[in-house]
């Protein structure tokens, strides 16, 4: 028989767990104690619950902790790590190391549907979501684990179309009875589904990074099929009509393409629809995957267009290219793996 997972579930599930095999009302928080802050391997090192309750889970359950299958490592010490998930699909985890930070990059997909021109992920077309168990194995099983300080949804896959187990593995994080991250430690990032956009705001006290990657309307879908049916306007006014508060961030994705969408004009639009949004916009290098004719811009363009934006009051910063020796482009490790298994 094969036995289901018990990390990756809330204090409730876990409650229904212990409620199903007529165990005390508080060993579902001890379960959790041991899943999430004690970091037991197995149901058999939860010594705090009675030997007759460890034998009575194990029969129909186990921790489901899953190690890495491989890793590609960086010259700058940025790793990717290679998961196996179910029906023989692979997908990745970055953990990025800089100065006194150490951040995780979580994929929440096997491939994805929102069909992005840019992205080797979207390549691969949709497979699968991942569930919590899934989700939160990267984090866990991570060798670096223990020196995270942050964590980033912006891996393979769109976290809106996962909502519920992207809810689920966000709620163990930052929960008392679960690992008790800050939620200022942890960014989701989405293209923009417009409906569940404000759930997450309602659901979540987590950041949230929106990919941007034009102010035009034609331009932004014809790079990101999704503004057709997620308009970007709306979008604004879903963030607009939200009180984030002093602790909470929203912020701009803004991939960079050489000739398309750094140009002044795209700086005075961008200028316009973003005024009044307390925000930062991330300007990101576009990393070459094969087939593409998209380009990126050097190091004093790509330093130009953020004086720019600055000048027009959007704080702007461009962030750091790392992995690049070691394919940064999110999906190129994955496609590679599943290829191999055709």
């Amino acid at each position: 028989m094969v036995r289901e997972k018990l990390y990756g579930r809330t204090l409730e599930e876990l409650t229904d767990v212990t409620t199903a095999a007529s165990l005390p009302s508080y060993a579902a928080r001890q379960i959790a104690g041991w899943l999430y802050r004690r970091g037991a391997p197995e149901i058999d090192g939860m010594t705090d619950l009675s030997l007759a309750a460890r034998d009575l889970l194990q029969e129909r359950y186990e921790t489901g902790l899953t190690p890495p299958s491989a890793v590609a490592t960086g010259s700058d010490g940025t790793k990717k790590y290679l998961f196996p998930v179910s029906s023989n699909r692979f997908i990745e985890t970055a953990f990025i190391p800089d100065r006194n930070r150490a951040t995780v990059c979580l994929s929440v997909q096997s491939g994805c549907r929102m069909g992005c021109r840019f992205c080797m992920t979207a390549r691969q077309g949709f497979q699968g979501n991942l569930t919590s168990n899934e989700i939160l194995n990267q984090f866990r099983s991570l060798p670096e684990h223990e020196s995270l300080t942050n964590i980033v949804y912006m891996g393979m896959g769109e976290p809106l179309d996962n909502l519920s187990e992207v809810l689920k593995s966000l709620e163990i994080l930052t929960s008392s009875w679960g690992y008790g991250w800050s939620p200022t430690r942890i960014t989701v990032s989405t293209v923009g589904i417009t409906g569940r956009i404000e759930d997450f705001l309602e659901k979540s006290r987590c950041h949230l990074a929106v990919s941007l990657h034009s102010p035009f309307d034609d331009e932004r879908q014809a790079l990101m099929p999704v503004q057709k049916t997620h308009p970007l306007g709306k979008i604004l006014e879903t963030i607009r009509q939200f009180d984030f508060g002093r602790q909470r961030r929203v912020s701009f994705e803004y991939i960079v393409f050489r000739g398309l969408n750094d140009t002044p004009a795209h700086v005075r639009e961008m200028a316009r629809i973003l005024n009044g949004i307390r925000c930062r916009v991330n300007l990101i290098r576009f990393h070459a995957i094969p087939g593409s004719d998209y380009t990126s811009p050097d190091q004093k363009e790509m330093e130009s267009f953020r004086d720019s934006l600055n000048a027009k009051g959007i704080t702007a910063t461009i962030r750091a290219s790392r992995g690049e020796d070691i394919g940064a482009a999110c999906g190129l490790l994955s496609t590679i793996e599943q290829n191999k298994n055709r």
